[in-house]
């Protein structure tokens, strides 16, 4: 067994911020959750303008934050830290990846990780010569590469691009957080994330389509960045940004709740996004789109209900009975609470660092 308390150092897209994203949340569940068992915590992250100007956890109690400028300042008065780390954990899509995986590397005795988040985006920038934040020589320099995406890809991970161990580590969800508000339900069928182009089609079909069939229906649409130019039904409430601390309630307030995947993680399969774990942990069962490996994570019509046409989402909302609606959210919250709170991926998280370590068949 890993000897405890550890001290871990993560270098993270953002940890105070969530907005534009899904990284702060998936951070923050995984390290609430080694927080509770014991460990110490120190988060890096870069300082920069559009994080800086929508931070909504400014002051974590289960970690030192710590920002810094560039990456040269990891050499500098970062350097201790660093060394002093018995595990070193860098993200995907940080600024400037490639020279702070370099000063990190250089700098660092410990056990050295990379948790990719986006490891479908992140392969199929590799093989197009794109080494915006990792690059295909370092992915060989970390004793573990932690993976948001299971299955084939794990295999992928070690024999094409070099990994010495190609771990999965799902996203989570902060069970005390995330819980049934008791709110009434407001809207029948709701939306949250940040806009995409390779989602809008999806959405266009299996959200805004629907309002157009369903006028006498409610929906809503939570998150930053959507053009001026789409035109919402009258039905579709928008919300630009919804901080975490209003998740729960939001999810709770809606009688079903959509999830959209990127192209390149349906193709890949095996990617849950964070906001499913969430919806079903708030008791709001889940529409979702259909990918490999999805009946891992939730069976199909007993935890989660699975569309690729507005006429599918149009059959749930107006044919489904309200006992079969609550007791699909049921199963699905039950689910989550057993495997993929933040306290069990913490728990998978140290178990890969032990000797005996995980594999990379590891269920999900």
């Amino acid at each position: 067994m890993t000897t405890l308390p550890l001290n871990i150092v993560f270098l993270g897209l953002s940890l105070s911020s969530s907005w534009g994203n899904g990284h702060a949340t998936t951070f923050r569940s995984l390290m609430r959750g080694l927080y509770a068992a014991g460990h110490k915590l120190t988060f890096l992250e870069r300082d920069v303008s559009w994080y800086r100007s929508h931070r909504d956890l400014a002051d974590p109690e289960f970690c030192d934050l710590i920002y810094y400028e560039h990456p040269d300042d990891l050499g500098r008065g970062l350097a201790e830290t660093i060394r002093k780390a018995d595990v070193v954990v860098i993200g995907s899509f940080v600024p400037n990846g490639m020279a702070v995986i370099d000063a990190v590397a250089s700098l660092s005795t410990a056990k050295l990780c990379f948790y990719d988040i986006d490891t479908p985006v992140t392969l199929a920038k590799l093989s197009s010569g794109d080494e915006e934040y990792i690059a295909r020589r370092q992915v060989g320099l970390f004793d573990i590469y932690f993976s948001f995406t299971g299955g084939p890809t794990l295999q992928r991970l070690q024999s094409e691009f070099g990994a010495k161990s190609a771990e999965p580590l799902y996203c989570c969800v902060d069970s005390r957080r995330y819980v049934p508000t008791g709110d009434a339900p407001e809207w029948d069928l709701g939306y949250l994330g940040t806009y995409s182009p390779d989602r809008q089609p999806a959405l266009a079909e299996l959200l805004i389509e629907v309002a157009k069939r369903l006028p006498r229906l409610r929906f809503v649409v939570a998150g930053p960045q959507y053009p001026q130019e789409i035109l919402w039904p009258d039905t579709v409430e928008r919300i630009d940004h919804l901080p975490p601390s209003q998740h729960a309630a939001f999810y709770s307030r809606q009688r079903f709740t959509l999830n959209i995947t990127r192209q390149d993680m349906i193709v890949a399969g095996w990617s849950p996004s964070v906001r499913l774990f969430e919806a079903a942990a708030c008791g709001c069962p889940v529409i979702s789109d259909r990918w490999r490996g999805i009946e891992e994570f939730f069976i199909p019509d007993e935890a989660i209900m699975l569309a690729q046409r507005a006429e599918e989402v149009c059959a749930a909302l107006t044919e489904m009975g309200e006992p079969q609606r609550r007791t699909i959210a049921r199963n699905a919250r039950r689910r989550v609470l057993e495997a993929h709170t933040g306290v069990a991926r913490a728990r998978d998280f140290i178990d890969c660092l032990s000797p005996a370590g995980c594999t990379a068949t590891q269920a999900a």
